[in-house]
């Protein structure tokens, strides 16, 4: 696996590889800063030149859900069942799991804006769309938790691909500042408890875990 820290897309299938009881797997922390994602070697296995990349034996496999999906489906006989059986449950955490990308599309408009233009040249107009924007997907997801009682997951009492591809677009906010915990309480309770699983620990990205991330967030609500 190739892979980058911070990604959200890199996360997702290192949260799986784990929970699949995958650990140890041959991986190759790339750089974004330096480019290393164009580089030849990844370029051969993905002409995006983007991560994750993955190669198993002569299987090459480059976006992140599609990784996650190929996991289960290839190791389904062991680590943690991430895709339930059930036809209604099975349904419900696909869509789940593919909704995850409304949260990080509303937050990447946001936060890769105030990245790239200079705070003098920003359009507050766009801003405060962008806000309106996220600030009005994260109640859909704290109306979801909210069908399960507290100690659940997002698709009800089981850990699925669903949060595997939600706790880091949850933790991407929460590094950017966004007030969780003041605004939705089981969204914030969620995230606090799933943070701590073994597969979301091993995956957690190298430098979070000695630097803050910048406020792009703090002023959503």
């Amino acid at each position: 696996l190739y892979w980058g820290s911070g990604s959200v897309p890199c996360w997702r299938p290192m949260i799986c590889l784990e929970e699949k009881g995958l650990s140890g797997y041959n991986s190759k922390l790339v750089s974004f800063e330096k480019k290393e994602h164009k580089s030849d070697e990844i370029m051969k296995l993905n002409p995006r030149g983007q991560v994750p990349t993955f190669k198993h034996g002569d299987v090459v496999v480059n976006e992140s859900m599609a990784i996650c999906l190929y996991l289960e489906n290839t190791f389904k006989n062991q680590g943690t069942k991430l895709l339930p059986d059930d036809p209604a449950q099975l349904g419900l955490v696909l869509q789940r799991m593919i909704e995850t990308q409304n949260i990080m599309e509303k937050n990447n408009a946001l936060v890769y804006y105030k990245y790239r233009t200079k705070r003098e040249e920003w359009d507050e107009g766009f801003i405060a769309e962008k806000k309106k924007a996220l600030a009005e997907e994260l109640p859909l997801w704290e109306k979801y938790l909210a069908q399960y009682g507290d100690g659940s997951y997002i698709t009800g009492k089981d850990f699925t691909m669903a949060d595997a591809c939600l706790v880091p677009a949850l933790a991407f906010l929460v590094r950017m500042q966004l007030p969780l915990k003041e605004r939705f309480p089981l969204l914030a309770s969620y995230y606090e408890r799933v943070k701590e699983r073994p597969s979301v620990k091993a995956a957690w990205p190298p430098h979070w875990k000695d630097t803050t991330g910048p406020d792009h967030l703090k002023d959503v609500f």
